[in-house]
């Protein structure tokens, strides 16, 4: 995939000369009169007002799940000291960008952020209840009929409306909360299949999450140009086996198979599951593109080496897509995100978390060098963020995922044990232990003799959970190319949504 990066040179060369936007009519958004709607629109004309319109042919929206500022911080050194070099002084992609913010992200009921609603903030400009999707505060989270009565129209409706390709990149299913904001009307995030939804839901017609994907309705619309990620088995019949694990079966009860329905009566269209049969499609066509890589969640970065069946890169799948949507000369809206640094930090393994923030931010650079900044408003945030702690006065050079030290001695807490670099406030890592005798005992084990960079140590937590929790602090936005001078101060995460309205033209 790399000869699409080399090949898109020249076509960044000759766009160079286009800045405006084309002229573009897309339906007012059904939540246009929503208090957080109104709000953020109005907060955003204010800077328009100040600093002038901007006028983007296409927009990119990287979200890094979960990847809060001391994420960003770790990942930067991970990914220096990675490559030989110094990881404190050494720059990501992302934070080249020219533009940059913080993004308040709590939610319309909830101090911290489900990736739910945050999700909808950025692509339909409102805030909304944790565990929702596509809906605005108007909805009832017990009634799911009020998923269409109270429900949202989103940036990538309005860009397929208009005539502009859109596309969706997930390293988590397709059908999970951050991928499915750009399509979904729905008040339980978990309802990603028909097995998923409760006798209630279906009683009253509500349909999953996956059967919305396919069942495209929207007006003016031909659907997603480019859908790359995984989450298979909910597109699947259970009587199915699925083609790359034997053991395995599609998840439907209904019967349907979405991904043979959706090449029905389209010979534009191509399925694909596996990095094969990805190489050879040629995105630098009129080509419509479902992949579906895994029949849950994509590989973790680190992991794909060992995967015999093979996957594209987050970057790779980046690439395809900004070939295949560049093709459409009204513009295009593309969402990239790297769910897998989420999935990471609930585990309370840093390393494979900071591995995915890595493997984005190669995204982030591609996309970058493929793309000309006079055209395409490139935004980079997270929807939320999680406990992770950098911590204690680790020498210049420690590596990020070691035991602290300081002149090259391994310092000691007051227990008289070491400790790493990063840990996690609560979460699967927990120092303490419920007993035998149902007492709970809170005693660091002694990491001297442990390899903590090792590929699956779980840091070290407090607080004793299943899965570690996000954090509520605000998150990091940077930006570049026609209206990221719209980005400063601390923000709204809505107002991300009508930042890349605007500049598309949309009102």
């Amino acid at each position: 995939m790399r000869m699409i990066l080399a090949a898109s040179a020249a076509v960044v060369a000759i766009a160079a000369c286009t800045t405006l936007a084309p002229v573009r009519t897309a339906p007012a958004p059904v939540q246009s009169a929503d208090s957080y709607f109104a709000k953020g629109a109005a907060a955003i004309q204010a800077r328009i007002s100040a600093r002038g319109q901007p006028h983007a042919k296409n927009v990119i929206l990287f979200i890094g799940d979960g990847m809060g500022i001391s994420t960003i911080t770790a990942a930067r050194i991970y990914a220096g000291q990675s490559k030989g070099l110094d990881g404190e002084s050494y720059q990501l992609a992302m934070e080249k960008l020219p533009y940059s913010a913080l993004s308040k992200t709590y939610t319309h009921d909830s101090q911290v952020a489900d990736s739910a609603p945050s999700a909808v903030a950025m692509t339909a400009g409102v805030k909304s209840y944790n565990g929702s999707i596509g809906v605005t505060q108007a909805a009832s989270l017990k009634d799911c009929a009020t998923a269409t009565s109270a429900g949202t129209t989103t940036l990538w409706e309005q860009a397929e409306a208009s005539g502009m390709a859109t596309g969706i990149i997930s390293t988590a299913r397709i059908t999970h909360a951050t991928p499915a904001a750009t399509y979904a009307q729905t008040i339980e995030r978990d309802w990603e299949s028909d097995a998923d939804v409760s006798a209630a839901g279906k009683a009253a017609g509500c349909k999953d999450i996956a059967a919305q994907l396919i069942d495209w309705t929207k007006a003016n619309g031909d659907g997603f140009e480019v859908v790359l990620g995984g989450g298979r088995s909910g597109f699947l019949p259970n009587t199915m086996t699925d083609p790359e694990y034997p053991d395995q079966k599609g998840r439907r009860q209904d019967g349907r198979n979405l991904a043979e329905e959706w090449l029905e009566g389209h010979p534009e269209r191509k399925v694909t599951i596996g990095v094969s049969t990805f190489e050879q499609i040629n995105f630098d066509s009129d080509v419509q593109v479902l992949g579906l890589f895994e029949p849950s969640h994509m590989q973790y970065s680190l992991d794909r080496a060992k995967d015999v069946r093979g996957e594209p890169s987050i970057a790779e799948m980046t690439e395809a897509a900004i070939t295949r949507l560049s093709r459409n000369p009204n513009g295009y809206v593309l969402m990239v995100e790297g769910g897998r640094v989420d999935h990471g930090l609930h585990a309370g393994d840093a390393q494979r978390a900071l591995g995915d923030a890595a493997a984005l931010d190669e995204a982030i650079a591609a996309a970058v060098a493929m793309t000309n900044p006079e055209e395409t408003l490139i935004i980079v945030t997270a929807d939320h963020s999680h406990t992770l702690a950098m911590q204690g006065y680790p020498q210049r050079g420690n590596p990020i995922l070691g035991l602290v030290k300081e002149n090259g001695k391994l310092v000691l807490a007051a227990d008289g044990k070491p400790y790493t670099t990063l840990s996690f406030a609560n979460g699967p890592g927990s120092v303490c232990k419920k007993q035998a005798d149902e007492k709970w005992l809170c005693e660091r084990p002694d990491l001297t003799n442990v390899d903590t960079t090792a590929l699956g140590f779980r840091q070290q937590a407090l607080i004793p959970m299943g899965s570690e929790t996000h954090g509520g602090e605000d998150v990091a936005i940077f930006a570049g190319g026609p209206g990221a001078n719209l980005f400063s101060g601390a923000m709204e995460q809505n107002e991300i949504y009508h930042v890349m309205a605007r500049s598309l033209g949309f009102k």
